[in-house]
């Protein structure tokens, strides 16, 4: 059997979440429902990173115990995954001291026996926000450009990874894409990054400064850096470093790391070095996306444009927003959320688009089938093809050539241009696809008019409308990991059991609007 390691970065619980933590959510999240659909043995991880000086210091500001403040953070990130109907798998969190802290310890064990750690004096700019020593190159004004303040001047003996030391094979293995960084740009921004040339780096603070995380082994006076404690997070989830490393050997290397782009040098340049020192295999993929902006700009309580998913979710439901996130933020760019752009596209797309596709299909047949179609032979079937082009290119390739049959189409066309999608990431181009098929189910109405041909061609109009129910019913299964509640309804209303394609009887039954329109939502 085959297998998919997806794993989100693990936040920092310094603040609640936000918009840019549900899209890494989601991205991971599609990604394994659609290799589990697959048939795929897979595993979806995320969690929080609860380390460090900032968790600290908002600690200190909330006036909580740092205890009692990343266990209340922890919870809100694991709200947001039920909100969002999140299928993980596992929730890692790096103050656990019975899986987590575990595996640091056997990564610096290891990092010790190969050398790979000595202990030098360090003086440097130190920003807390990134909780990682910075250059003057980093920092626009003096100031770091993300975190709007100036780091700290810090001198003080850290141990240090040899880092340098891995550098060429890193290098290597991102140029050939054994370790693939996706979109290409961000891999050019990484090798440009190393022919700057790449120096050891920190992974200790003292532990009178940075008292809150793991203690270094047999050196009580240092505490691991939060750095090289949260990304081990990837395999400790695993079992690394417990008595069962059984999941390790079944699921690394992971398949899919989807990080936001400010984080990409940690992942792309530290963490394979730890993985060479270690003796582990490299991650496939490293999926870098871009940020959510709002009117061009970040997220600012300041500015006012601060998008709640919570609140999103509960007035149009977590498959719109779903939907939102995977077809209107280019995957692996920088994408802009507004409500008016929200409503304009649930309202256009989802109300007035699929959730009236399927309610018209529906009522057709109780209409003019009395809620129930047997299946049709399939010549039968053949003697009502499509009888126009979709509006738009469909493929590189081609156009969908009239007088095709919606099944051979769906075959050979829109489940193999989806598929290929998925699996290169292109998951805004996949989705897209799914609704170029539901334009053409609509123009298929519009050809046929059961409505009317139902007057002169009864049997004719039951043959149109089994074609529309089935492949309703059949793009419910490449929808299913975008809109997973949304298939779940459609088999509802057509009267068949999720993952079957070819049912004997479509039965009508309980309809619920998919999609209540702003009239509807409003009485």
């Amino acid at each position: 059997m085959k297998k998919f390691f997806v794993t989100t970065p693990i936040f920092y619980v310094n603040a609640f979440p936000h918009l840019g933590h549900a899209y890494a959510d989601l991205i991971a999240d599609v990604l394994a429902r659609y290799h589990r659909i697959r048939g795929e043995k897979t595993f979806f991880l995320t969690g929080t990173d609860e380390h460090g000086a900032k968790i600290v210091r908002a600690a200190e500001k909330a006036e909580k115990p740092v205890e009692d403040f990343v266990r209340e953070r922890r919870e809100d990130f694991r709200n947001l995954l039920t909100l969002l109907n999140a299928s993980n798998d596992a929730f890692i969190y790096t103050s656990d001291k019975e899986h987590h802290w575990p595996g640091v310890r056997k990564v610096w064990e290891k990092l010790i026996a190969n050398g790979d750690l000595y202990k030098s004096t360090y003086k440097g700019l130190y920003c807390v926000g990134h909780e990682a020593f910075v250059t003057e190159k980093d920092l626009v004004n003096g100031v770091c450009e993300d975190h709007h303040q100036k780091p700290e001047l810090i001198e003080e003996e850290n141990y240090f990874f040899r880092l340098s030391k891995y550098i060429p094979q890193i290098q290597k293995a991102i140029e050939s894409d054994e370790f693939k960084i996706l979109p290409v740009e961000r891999k050019n921004e990484v090798l440009a990054f190393i022919g700057e040339g790449v120096e050891d780096i920190s992974f200790s603070r003292p532990s009178r400064d940075i008292s809150w995380g793991i203690p270094v082994p047999n050196d009580p006076d240092h505490t691991i850096y939060v750095w090289a404690d949260a990304l081990t997070n990837y395999i400790s989830a695993l079992g690394y470093g417990s008595l069962d490393e059984t999941n390790v050997a079944a699921f690394w290397p992971a398949d899919a790391h989807i990080v936001g782009k400010d984080i990409l040098r940690f992942h792309a340049v530290i963490w394979p070095g730890i993985l060479y020192a270690i003796g582990l295999p490299l991650p496939k993929t490293l999926y870098v996306h871009g940020m959510i902006l709002s009117r061009g700009q970040k997220m600012s309580k300041t500015i006012g444009n601060v998008i709640s998913p919570a609140e999103v979710i509960k007035e149009y439901g977590n498959d719109a927003f779903r939907y939102f996130l995977m077809r209107e933020i280019p995957f692996g760019r920088d994408g802009d959320f507004t409500m008016e752009r929200f409503k304009a596209v649930y309202e256009g797309s989802l109300a007035h688009g699929l959730g009236n596709l399927v309610a018209r299909v529906a009522v057709m047949i109780q209409k003019y089938a009395a809620g129930v179609l047997d299946r049709p032979a399939e010549e039968a079937l053949l003697s009502v093809p499509t009888k126009r082009s979709l509006h738009q290119e469909v493929s590189k390739s081609r156009f969908l050539l009239e007088g095709e049959s919606l099944e051979r189409y769906f075959q050979y066309e829109v489940f193999v241009r989806y598929e290929k999608a998925m699996d290169d990431f292109l998951l805004t181009d996949a989705i897209a696809i799914l609704w170029d098929f539901f334009s053409l189910l609509d123009g298929y109405i519009q050809d046929y008019e059961p409505y009317t041909l139902n007057k002169k061609d009864p049997e004719k109009t039951k043959l149109v409308l089994w074609n529309l129910a089935i492949h309703l019913i059949r793009i419910a299964i490449p929808l299913e990991p975008f809109m997973p509640q949304t298939t779940e309804k459609i088999y509802a209303t057509f009267g068949v059991k999720r993952g079957d394609m070819n049912p004997k009887r479509i039965e009508i039954g309980f309809r619920e609007i998919l999609f209540p329109s702003h009239e509807v939502r409003a009485h």
